[in-house]
Parts: C-alpha cells; sequence; structure tokens
C-alpha cells in the first residue's frame, strides 16, 4: 500500500522539491502539500480507505479535521466510516469549533489531519473536543513527519517521512542562492 500512496503524492505533485521556507521559518528541499492529492477523488478515496482500514477497529461517532487540511480528508474518512464529519477552524488565533458544530458529551472522535510534524493544531482540537465532553479516540493523518516523537495520543499515519529542514544561516540551498518559496497559500517569497 505504501507504494500506491507515494503514487498518488507523487503523481499529483502534492511531494514537492525546491527551496521552501516552513512556518516555522526554517528551510527544506521538499514539502508536502497534500492539499494537491485531495483534489482528486482517486487519491482522496485511495488515502480515506486505507486509513478506515487502519481504524475499524474503533469505535467512533464523528470525525473531526482542523481546518483546512484535514477538512477535505476528515470528510472522505467519515463517509467511509458512515459517521458525522465536522471541522475546528481557528478564530483569532485559537482553534474553535463554530458554524453551529458542536461534540456531544460522551461521542468518540478521531481526529483527521493531512500532514502532523509537531501535532500543535491536532492538539488544539483534542482541547476543544475535550472540553465539550468528547472522548478522543485516536488521531490518523495521511503524512506523518514527527520523526517517531511521540504525539501522546494512538495515532495513525499511511506515509511516514523524515524532511530535513535547516536554519536559515545553515541552509544549503541558500548558500547556493536557489529562489525561496513559501508553501501553502502565501506564494513565492
Amino acid at each position: 500500500m505504501d507504494k500506491k500512496i507515494l503514487e498518488a503524492f507523487e503523481k499529483s505533485n502534492a511531494l514537492q522539491t525546491g527551496h521552501f521556507v516552513l512556518t516555522s521559518g526554517r528551510h527544506s528541499d521538499k514539502y508536502m502539500q497534500c492539499a494537491q492529492v485531495f483534489q482528486y477523488p482517486k487519491y482522496s478515496n485511495l488515502l480515506s480507505e486505507a486509513l478506515v482500514d487502519k481504524i475499524k477497529h474503533l469505535e467512533i461517532d464523528v470525525v473531526v479535521g482542523p481546518a483546512m487540511g484535514g477538512l477535505i480528508f476528515g470528510f472522505n474518512v467519515a463517509q467511509k466510516l458512515g459517521v458525522k464529519s465536522i471541522f475546528a477552524e481557528r478564530v483569532e488565533k485559537k482553534m474553535t469549533f463554530k458554524r453551529g458544530f458542536t461534540i456531544k458529551p460522551g461521542e468518540k472522535v478521531l481526529i483527521v489531519e493531512d500532514v502532523i510534524t509537531t501535532g500543535g493544531s491536532v492538539k488544539e482540537v483534542m482541547e476543544v473536543v475535550e472540553g465539550l465532553g468528547g472522548e478522543v479516540v485516536a488521531v490518523g493523518c495521511a503524512v506523518d513527519r514527527t520523526a517517531g516523537k511521540d504525539v501522546g495520543y494512538e495515532f495513525y499515519s499511511l506515509y511516514e517521512m523524515d524532511i530535513k529542514s535547516y536554519e536559515p544561516h545553515n541552509c544549503p540551498m541558500c548558500k547556493e542562492k536557489m529562489p525561496t518559496t513559501k508553501p501553502g497559500s502565501t506564494g513565492k517569497k
């Protein structure tokens, strides 16, 4: 299955190479832009089915995805599980539910994200879910960039990726004067 998943990332241009300035400010020669893979239903279905295969033994009432990365993937996973799908979003730098979304006390929740590096957004969503009385049973993602760090919850991923990153003063691409790109919605630097 890993081969098909990697193929989906490559064919959709989700796995990119270049000189990237990451959100953290660090630089990298690779970037995973999962939005690229989720624009294709056949790849989204492949990834969703693969995650459902890994978590089908769990009791889940609702799937929550942090916006934006977990929105499409979370919906597709929920659809395959036959459960409700909602998403959390940032309001004034704090993750919350809007649009009438909520979690009922005792509901069993799967949090789904596209890429997890530090787990920060997922932990914020967990706090919102638990604050409403929900029970987070697990977290699933398409791409695990945690490099084996314990992120503090039952964790299922489809593809592990250790992408090297550099402080700008130690960046080999900067030393070669390669132009930088800020991935995501921010465009070129």
